[in-house]
């Protein structure tokens, strides 16, 4: 049943990161004159999903495993299918966003039915297969769909994941088997799902579209103001509440609280490199995006080999080892990639990517699973979302964030640059010069921010405790037994 689990989560998972390159064809194909609107299939999923998560744990708790996941993977197959076939750009984007509705839920029922199908003691290892599935399928999407694009038609892009859905759907329909509680008198409240959706969609929208269309934007701080105010007030509602929506005192566990803030940082940090590193490679050396996306294919096999193994050393060893080792090899990578020059060769780029990769496996699925082993198992469906919305969020507000101080480093640089030339003898080459040496400037600054970041989060790291991997009262219980089987003599 888990194996055809994985199967589901793998094609919805690929397909979140699976467009993006796309794009271009995909305008040029529809006849799109404007990039904002093309953006839409990227940033329009985005939302959904994001809006979405956070209903999953009343979804969990309300619904059998078996009921969620056949529907959701109805609903991503139906939404596959009509992208496929879709003869203009509105029914393509419903197409992409009914995927997104499918597939918002994918991810916290596979990871509650991991906490319950395993005990304690052996959820690293289930969670670090799990962890190949999360991980590995958004990071060869790039690569798959450069490769793809440049030698099919974009809709082959659709036309290969529905097989792939439809098997998985019937799959489910014949092997999935209800293993999680349920709660049929589980409740609605429908003025927390409007306060979420406004909440975390604004902010998604708000922090996607300032790297494009800068923070002063109207429409851009409109949605920053108005998904901030709807997220308090849903964050206030919550605590009201005795059966929340999201119940946010799964931060009353001080392990779960430390795991969520290592997460968030460090999701704002991973996407520094997965924004910078495709911007230096194709803009600063001028490698094709094919080429470019091949070479970030090392560091997600690496990420995917290492998942499992990671999960078995955390069994064996605790997060606290892993999360220190992990990310001052993160550390050590960033300050490299914070170093890369105009000239820097192929192999290096490849080797120090893959190294920051290596290290980054070390940290997440340890660190998130321990903090989800300390709460009771009726909390796992909102810990689960609680932790899927934050990372939604912090890699919105991470790739903003970064790109726009990319962007100000570059344009300062420049200036600078061109404070010391005459105009008159400034020829197209110096231009691109010129350009080239500026955006390499904010890029480098943008890694060094990016190690800051990394150094808070590894001293963060010091403090991680292993979680009890006893059940509340499982101890008193074992050493009353262990007290009864003794001798009378002790």
């Amino acid at each position: 049943m888990i194996g055809v689990l994985f199967i589901g989560a793998f094609v919805s998972f690929l397909n979140n990161s699976l467009l993006n390159v796309a794009l271009p064809s995909i305008m040029a194909d529809l006849h799109i004159k404007d990039y904002s609107t093309i953006q839409w299939l990227a940033t329009g999923y985005m939302l959904v999903s994001g809006v979405l998560v956070p209903a999953s744990a009343f979804l969990l708790t309300r619904f059998t495993n078996r009921q969620l996941f056949i529907t959701a993977m109805l609903i991503f197959t139906l939404g596959t299918a009509l992208a496929a076939f879709a003869p203009n750009f509105g029914l393509l984007l419903t197409g992409r966003m009914i995927q997104a509705a499918g597939s918002s839920v994918m991810g916290p029922l596979l990871m509650n039915i991991m906490l319950v199908s395993f005990p304690i003691e052996k959820r690293g290892t289930a969670m670090g297969v799990f962890g190949l599935v999360m991980i590995t399928a958004p990071a060869i999407g790039p690569t798959l769909s450069g490769y793809i694009v440049e030698y099919f038609d974009w809709r082959f892009l659709f036309e290969m994941i529905l097989p792939l859905a439809v098997i998985s759907l019937v799959l489910g329909i014949w092997k999935a088997e209800n293993v999680m509680e349920q709660n049929k008198k589980a409740t609605l409240d429908y003025l927390s799902v409007v306060l979420s959706s406004i909440g975390f969609g604004g902010l998604l929208y708000g922090f996607s579209s300032a790297s494009s269309d800068g923070w002063t934007d109207p429409v851009v701080l409109t949605a920053l103001i108005a998904g901030s105010l709807a997220l308090i007030a849903f964050v206030i509602r919550q605590f009201m509440m005795d059966e929340p929506l999201l119940d946010l005192r799964v931060y009353k566990y001080p392990m779960f609280a430390l795991a969520s803030v290592i997460a968030i940082v460090n999701a704002a940090a991973m996407f520094s490199g997965m924004i910078l590193t495709p911007a230096y490679v194709q803009n600063v050396r001028g490698i094709s995006p094919l080429d470019s996306g091949l070479m970030m294919l090392p560091g997600a096999i690496v990420m995917g080999i290492m998942s499992p193994i990671t999960g078995k050393l955390f069994d064996q060893f605790g997060p606290r080892v892993l999360a220190v080792t992990g990310l001052s090899i993160t550390a050590v990578s960033t300050y490299m990639l914070a170093n890369l020059q105009i000239d820097s060769s192929y192999t290096y780029i490849i080797l120090v990517y893959t190294l920051r990769m290596f290290g980054m496996s070390m940290v997440m699925m340890p660190i998130m699973t321990n903090g989800l082993n300390q709460l009771p198992s009726r909390l796992n469906p909102h810990g689960t979302a609680v932790n899927n919305t934050a990372q939604q969020v912090s890699g919105s507000i991470g790739t903003a964030v970064f790109v726009t101080i990319m962007n100000a480093v570059t344009k300062s640089k420049a200036e600078d640059l061109m404070s010391g030339i005459n105009p008159l003898h400034f020829t197209a080459a110096d231009k691109a010069a010129l350009g080239q040496k500026a955006l390499l400037a904010g890029i480098q600054y943008s890694f060094y921010v990016a190690l800051a970041i990394n150094i808070v989060v590894l001293i963060m790291s010091l403090f991680v405790k292993r979680a009890d991997t006893f059940k509340p009262g499982a101890k008193k219980e074992n050493r009353k037994k262990t007290m009864q089987t003794k001798p009378a003599s002790d």
